[in-house]
């Protein structure tokens, strides 16, 4: 008996060494984007951050941290709905406020009646960006309307609880860490045109939440970002995707056209074989000219609601309250990158085990469309870290009318909204599918209808872009001082008065990570509960040559490659 027990107890003690090292260094091993050196040392200050000696010992050996802290972290508070619920959960909260009787077998909203709110050859020249902001709006330029036309659809998911956000009002609820005593203060009030001034501050800045974000405020959620209903004509959704086709990625051999529109700049144009001419379903020259003069119909207005007017006319359908962002990056010899951000005030993590690990506050996201001379031809998706691209044929499309070419569809995780070409799991990182995110067919979001518009010089924001704690830094000084001019981003004449400086702020969007000593933060195993808030759309590489964000990614010409691989 004593024999039996003793093998017994050595054996759950190997085992359990065992599954300490594998789940130690594991997460290590499969990280993505490991730490540098620096990045370890301040992993080694926020381990001595914790008043316990014994938290700090387990964390430090056995990768346990915080594991007093440990319990559910609901999605939303008791008050709305049902109360404390699940990621998966929710679609009878969301169908009161979208008017939705019911969802079908493939788990897309089936809408009651109910109002909601309201060319290959003549692709833009190069713009002179260095223009000043006081110029007056018939200088700017207009945001091409095949840049429109082939905008993305964004199917968020049904059971969203942190819908896109204007990052207008996400900054009224924002103050400063204060890095000597950890206190969140607020000398001026923020506003995207003159964020840009923080940068002025020795060190990082960190935009922190004055508002404890487990107390769930409504500005984390932003009900009011939800879409309205999605109509159009025939509501068919086409693949016309073809698998047997294919193309070259991001480090072809032989090129099948000769043209190398997937991995260009302005200091290395594509390489065509032929002279581009003008193709069936690229704009015209006259189309392009009507609307350069201004004939079209305006956007909607950016972050607001329809006028006193309009309010009990049922609006275009898709519209958001809250704002996308597109940014448009003329990367010379016709090669245009126009770059969708989607903003969100809070990024809920993913549950492992019941563990939610990868909250921060504030939440960038983005795809990418690369248009040769005004023609489609693939798009970039970011998920996480990274994310794919996918060329223009192989991505699902939604027909639309009045003869305008399809829309790509594209899926909006829930919680974490990074992006993907199908609904479904998609696991990440961690094996045996432990990790992943969920899309589904939810509210079709239209971020061509509300958005802020400008252009971008790359090639004068890459002298712009300084670590702000570097000694060399422009920006260290006094934030009283007169603010640097920054002259590579320029509002689209769509928007003349659009706000820059927020563009130019380099420190994160979110709060900092918190310490091991703060009640809702804990780490097993290198995954945090809370991590650091995101840096702006200026930090996502929009100099980039390829269509990928990093080179890790390649090309993909199916939905189907795209299940298939993942981006690390």
């Amino acid at each position: 008996m004593i024999y039996t027990l003793r093998r017994a107890t050595i054996f759950v003690t190997a085992l359990t060494i065992f599954s300490v090292l594998v789940l130690t260094f594991l997460p290590r091993y499969l990280n993505p984007t490991p730490p540098d050196a620096e990045e370890r040392k301040r992993d080694r200050q926020w381990v001595n951050s914790s008043p316990y000696w014994f938290d700090r010992q387990v964390c430090r050996y056995l990768g346990l941290c915080g594991i007093q802290h440990i319990r559910w972290d609901a999605p939303t508070l008791p008050g709305w709905g049902r109360g404390p619920s699940s990621d998966l959960d929710m679609k009878e909260e969301i169908a009161k406020v979208l008017g939705v009787g019911d969802w079908d077998d493939d788990g897309a909203a089936v809408f009651v009646n109910k109002p909601g709110t309201e060319s290959w050859e003549h692709a833009p020249g190069h713009v002179d960006l260095k223009r000043k902001r006081s110029e007056s709006s018939d200088t700017l330029q207009k945001v091409p309307q095949y840049v429109l036309d082939h905008a993305p659809l964004v199917h968020l998911y049904s059971g969203e609880h942190f819908w896109p956000s204007d990052m207008a009002e996400h900054v009224k609820h924002m103050g400063l860490l204060d890095d000597e005593d950890g206190s969140v203060n607020r000398t001026d009030e923020l506003d995207l045109g003159s964020l840009a001034r923080l940068n002025a501050k020795n060190g990082t800045v960190f935009l922190t939440s004055m508002d404890d974000v487990e107390s769930r405020p409504e500005w984390l959620h932003n009900r009011a970002g939800i879409p309205v209903e999605y109509e159009d004509d025939d509501g068919d959704d086409e693949h016309d995707g073809n698998p047997d086709k294919k193309i070259p990625g991001n480090n072809p051999t032989v090129p099948t056209d000769g043209n190398t529109w997937w991995d260009a700049d302005k200091q290395h144009p594509p390489n065509r074989i032929v002279a581009p001419r003008h193709r069936k379903g690229g704009p015209s020259l006259r189309r392009e000219k009507r609307f350069m003069q201004g004939d079209d119909e305006p956007q909607r207005p950016i972050g607001g609601t329809p006028s006193d007017g309009d309010k009990n006319k049922p609006n275009p359908s898709g519209y958001s309250n809250g704002p996308a962002v597109l940014i448009l990056v003329d990367k010379g010899a016709g090669i245009l990158d126009a770059f969708w951000f989607f903003f969100y005030s809070y990024n809920l993590g993913q549950t492992v085990l019941g563990i939610r690990f990868g909250n921060h506050v504030g939440d960038w996201e983005h795809c990418m469309v690369r248009f040769d001379n005004g023609i489609p031809k693939a798009m970039f998706l970011s998920e996480h870290a990274g994310g794919k691209a996918y060329a223009w044929p192989a991505l699902e499309k939604k027909a639309q009318p009045n003869g305008k070419p399809p829309r790509p569809v594209i899926y909006s995780a829930v919680g974490s909204h990074a992006m993907y070409a199908t609904p479904g799991l998609h696991p990440y990182v961690l094996p045996f599918k432990l990790l992943k995110d969920v899309t589904d067919r939810g509210p079709l979001w239209d971020p061509a209808l509300n958005h802020y518009s400008y252009w971008y010089d790359y090639e004068a924001g890459l002298n712009e872009t300084e670590s702000p704690s570097s000694p060399q830094s422009p920006y260290l000084g006094n934030p009283s001082d007169p603010p640097k001019e920054y002259t590579s981003l320029v509002p689209a004449a769509d928007n003349p008065k659009a706000p820059t400086s927020w563009f130019h702020f380099e420190g994160a969007w979110g709060d900092d990570v918190y310490s091991l000593a703060d009640y809702r933060q804990w780490r097993l195993f290198g995954e945090y509960h809370y991590i650091v808030g995101p840096l702006g759309p200026k930090f996502k590489y929009l100099e980039r040559r390829k269509v990928c964000q990093t080179d890790k990614c390649t090309m993909l010409w199916s939905i189907e490659d795209g299940e298939k691989s993942s981006w690390y």
